[in-house]
């Protein structure tokens, strides 16, 4: 997980600046040598409703913003950055898990004062950038920071020159262990009024040993799908054992395809598993 200090942002597209002082005043800055606060602001933050986040693979999701900035602040300079992150948690916390992008976001003036920002925010879980304990709502944020022509990589860096502004609590999104769901139904073929019975498993992603495990106690729905039809409906509901397993019978009547139907939590996606056809006699 990337870990943010002030302007930590540009430190790692830089690789040559440390800093973890937050912002002060602009009143303060040559006193303390701290950035001074810049003139900026976020507001319509969107982002998907929940991302969905599996053992190995790369999860990238856009997301947009608005940027409104003072007549002084040159978002156009080549060392101006924002970009958008997500934290779980207090905002600005030592500690507080945060989430970023692997690149800064791009902006287009609306106005001589507006801009409309994109970027996006990039978890890589094969490197650790989750722990299971996180799955759930993790809130917006967005920064800013403005180097105002000096070279951020110089050892004479005046950081009272530097204007930095981040703002959180721009909106949130759930994000999620990544979920599967299958579904045997049998004997197959079988006699009318025959019992049929359907095995399956609920699993979930596990965010520390990258694997799959059974995620148990669940409610899933055993549902049916006539052949020639469309529409699934629910039989029964059932229970994950201590391993995510799933059995439910019912009575054989029609041809048709028989799934499990997971509704999921905040911690973890719906999903239902592939319709398995069984032919009745």
């Amino acid at each position: 997980m990337r870990t943010r200090a002030t302007l930590a942002a540009v430190s790692a597209l830089t690789g040559a600046l440390a800093l973890s002082t937050l912002a002060a005043p602009a009143a303060q800055a040559a006193d303390s040598g701290t950035p001074y606060t810049l003139d900026v602001s976020f507001s319509n933050f969107k982002i998907a409703t929940a991302i969905k986040v599996g053992t190995t693979n790369v999860v990238s999701t856009k997301v947009t913003y608005t940027l409104t900035h003072g007549a002084d602040v040159d978002i156009t300079s080549d060392d101006f950055y924002t970009d958008p992150f997500l934290y779980r948690g207090t905002f600005g916390g030592d500690s507080t898990p945060e989430l970023y992008g692997d690149d800064f976001a791009t902006c287009t003036a609306t106005s001589s004062t507006t801009a409309t920002c994109t970027g996006t925010i990039d978890i890589h879980p094969a490197d650790g950038d989750l722990l299971n304990s996180q799955a759930g709502t993790w809130k917006a944020a967005a920064e800013a920071t403005d180097f105002n022509g000096q070279d951020p990589s110089s050892s004479s860096l005046d950081l009272s020159k530097v204007g930095y502004k981040d703002q959180g609590d721009l909106g949130s999104t759930l994000v999620q262990r990544y979920s599967k769901l299958t579904a045997n139904a049998g004997p197959e073929p079988v006699y009318k009024g025959r019992t049929i019975t359907t095995t399956g498993k609920l699993s979930r992603a596990n965010w520390e040993d990258h694997q799959y495990h059974g995620y148990t106690g669940q409610p899933v729905k055993l549902q049916f799908r006539k052949a020639g039809t469309s529409t699934y409906t629910t039989v029964k509901t059932v229970y994950s054992d201590s391993y995510g397993n799933l059995k439910a019978t019912a009575t054989a009547q029609y041809d048709g395809y028989w799934r499990f139907s997971f509704a999921g939590t905040t911690t973890t996606p719906a999903v239902s598993a592939t319709g398995d056809y069984v032919d009745v006699r």
